[in-house]
């Protein structure tokens, strides 16, 4: 036979270990908190299921955290109790109507943005629609690359009309009056220039594609290859080093644009 070592522990060894574990999951915890915070949060009210489920899952993989219903009793009831930054609705519902559902809504709520997904391509149906307190209507088929493109429209929209003012490092834009500063003195810059400096500034943190500045900044018509969209960023570039001694926008190579606050 062979003897068991059983392990003896020690109170200090007990209590370092309880404390360690107590730190995790306050860290866990706070963690969980900031990515709540830092999620958009969406609701997809569709009776189709399959795609129901297509979007869900498309946007969750995207890094949305979504809630899904089929009907608008339920939907009315998550409205009820839960804060969405967007509303994906389509009107033909079982229970409560889509179009009943979005001015019951507006009742209550006249910040949420709701995008409109039918099959009633109608214009009688859209003005309808966007009259009863839609933000935007995409009609059904739609592909769903589409349907991203007119959630971060929107999105970009809400979060302008809440943080008036941007900030990275001495950069100031106002977003009502579309007017950049650095300490107090307005940037002269051109509407491109703008629209590229206030997009930067409200994704800082992380590189900006060329594709993704084509699609919120310039319109459809340019490609990804315009040298437009090089001399622009070139010609707002040469302006913010001129005021504030450094250039704060970096290029990532493979990835993008990326705005800093401080000289590196």
């Amino acid at each position: 036979s062979c003897d068991l070592m059983i392990p003896v522990y020690t109170m200090q060894y007990k209590i370092c270990v309880k404390r360690k574990l107590t730190q995790i999951l306050f860290t866990s915890v706070i963690m969980k908190k900031k990515y709540k915070e830092l999620t958009m949060r969406l609701l997809v009210v569709e009776d189709e299921q399959s795609l129901r489920e297509d979007i869900t899952k498309k946007l969750q993989h995207s890094g949305y955290e979504v809630d899904a219903c089929g009907d608008g009793e339920t939907a009315s009831e998550y409205l009820a109790v839960e804060y969405y930054d967007l509303v994906l609705l389509d009107l033909n519902l079982p229970k409560i109507d889509g179009m009943t559902l979005l001015r019951n809504f507006r009742k209550e709520n006249q910040e949420t943005p709701v995008l409109i997904l039918s099959a009633r391509s109608e214009i009688n149906d859209k003005v309808e629609g966007l009259d009863s307190g839609a933000n935007d209507y995409l009609s059904k088929p739609f592909h769903l690359a589409e349907l991203e493109a007119r959630i971060r429209s929107l999105t970009r929209r809400q979060f302008i009309q809440r943080d008036v003012c941007l900030q990275c490092g001495k950069i100031t834009y106002d977003t009502k009056s579309r007017i950049a500063t650095v300490d107090g003195v307005a940037i002269n810059l051109t509407r491109k220039e703008t629209g590229v400096l206030e997009y930067l500034m409200l994704h800082q943190g992380r590189p900006v594609s060329q594709e993704e500045l084509i699609e919120h900044v310039w319109d459809s018509s340019v490609d990804s290859f315009s040298n437009s969209i090089r001399v622009h960023i070139s010609a707002l570039r040469k302006k913010l080093r001129a005021v504030l001694g450094y250039d704060p926008i970096r290029n990532r190579i493979g990835e993008g644009y990326e705005i800093e606050g401080e000289s590196k």
